[in-house]
């Protein structure tokens, strides 16, 4: 069998990242397939479960090829309170979580390092401190819950960074999806939050909504670029299987996009951010120039990461594993120290296999020499006849996505897969 190693990522040179899931909303929007649920009382129980998943989890080094022994060693990069809604959290609970990200995950011994400027996010008495830019710390929010108060009470927090589920700038498109903001509430929570000190906001954007023209959309566009965020990601409307849209459409209800207005959708995108001054790093995202998404890029680099939370998963260089999608099994089993997970052992091609998904998504593509000659021969056989067609290019031995490679890259990339 060939090695794991080239496969596996080291934290003496990349760090670890730590996604909470908060599996919590108001409503549930009708595309969305994340695991969550409504039932807000619920949500001290959970934060108090995944502290101590967090405790438990924290006692030993889970992170293959770490340095780290036992509690605090394990050095994090990144952190993202996703969901669900975690801006429904209280401040207490968000600083309960803070803190035990601090006591388990970069403390040492319980007692606080001292450390230079430019370090670790650290925990000052009852206060808080993000130090430099180190560590990247993502909260997901709702629109209509940034408040002024909410915005100066996450600046109180370890909070840098901002993701906001803006989706469109059309109140008929936001009641289509059952969203529970209105288009005028995105530039007012931008303003809230610049006025609170935040300078790293995200906005997400979607397109291909049924009856949605290109002019419709360059609206959209123009609307996101007027608020001058640091960061953009942008999604076709998907029809996922079990969700009230997919209901709809086979009922037929609605209609999907076609292709090829989907994809000079795709193309207007991808030219008014680049005249705007956008990188386009990754398929789906663009960000300024040194704004890229720390967190998300390390699921495209393969840096492991823990996922904390009802349906979160981790990866530790060589395996998955996951906590089950039911809150209340969640919580139950992290009650009695016995939490409800499963894991997926990787084989040496389902590891070659997540390098040329994640890889290809991105700008930098992939760098087909660090592959084994075995993998790399496969691999560039198996992308002949897209070098051929443009859709893929190969320049110095990385293969990346051509312009026209990245609407199709599904199609493309899992033609490079191999099966075991």
């Amino acid at each position: 069998m060939l090695e794991m190693s080239w496969l596996i990522c080291i934290f003496a040179c990349e760090m670890a990242g730590i996604y909470i899931h908060v599996p919590f909303c108001k409503s549930r929007c009708i595309y969305c397939d994340f695991y969550s649920q409504t039932s807000l009382d619920l949500r001290q129980r959970y934060v108090d479960a995944v502290c101590r998943e967090m405790d438990m989890r924290g006692a030993r080094c889970e992170v293959r090829g770490t340095r780290c022994e036992g509690r605090g060693g394990l050095d994090i990069q990144t952190v993202y309170l996703g969901g669900g809604t975690p801006s429904l959290l209280t401040e207490n609970q968000l600083r309960q979580l803070f803190i035990y990200i601090n006591k388990v995950y970069v403390m040492e011994g319980g007692e606080r390092k001292k450390e230079t400027r430019g370090s670790r996010c650290e925990v000052r008495g009852a206060r808080f401190e993000v130090r430099g830019s180190r560590c990247e710390v993502t909260i997901e929010c709702n629109p209509d819950d940034v408040t002024e108060d909410f915005a100066f009470m996450l600046s109180r927090l370890p909070v840098n960074r901002i993701s906001m589920g803006a989706q469109t700038f059309s109140d008929h498109r936001l009641q289509f999806l059952r969203r529970r903001h209105q288009a005028a509430q995105v530039p007012l929570a931008v303003e809230r939050l610049r006025k609170a000190g935040f300078t790293n906001i995200s906005i997400d954007l979607m397109y291909g909504f049924p009856g949605e023209t290109l002019a419709d959309w360059q609206a959209d566009i123009d609307q996101a670029l007027s608020l001058q965020v640091e960061h953009l990601s942008a999604y076709a409307l998907q029809y996922e299987e079990g969700t009230p849209l997919y209901r709809m459409k086979q009922r037929g209800e609605v209609k999907e996009t076609d292709e090829e207005l989907s994809r000079q959708m795709y193309y207007m995108l991808k030219n008014r951010l680049a005249a705007a001054g956008y990188e386009h790093y990754e398929i789906s995202n663009f960000a300024r120039k040194g704004y890229r998404s720390r967190h998300n890029s390390s699921y495209w680099n393969q840096t492991p990461y823990i996922g904390l939370g009802a349906a979160a998963h981790s990866f530790d260089g060589e395996n998955r594993r996951w906590n089950v999608s039911d809150i209340h099994r969640y919580m139950e089993g992290i009650e009695k120290g016995e939490p409800v997970v499963e894991r997926e052992i990787l084989t040496p091609d389902n590891r070659y296999n997540e390098v040329v998904m994640t890889a290809l998504r991105t700008s930098d593509g992939l760098q087909t020499d660090s592959l084994p000659e075995a993998y790399r021969n496969y691999c560039l056989e198996q992308s002949r006849p897209f070098l051929d067609s443009g859709l893929l290019s190969l320049d110095n031995g990385r293969l990346r996505l051509t312009r026209e490679g990245l609407f199709v890259s599904d199609m493309v990339i899992v033609e490079l897969f191999k099966s075991s």
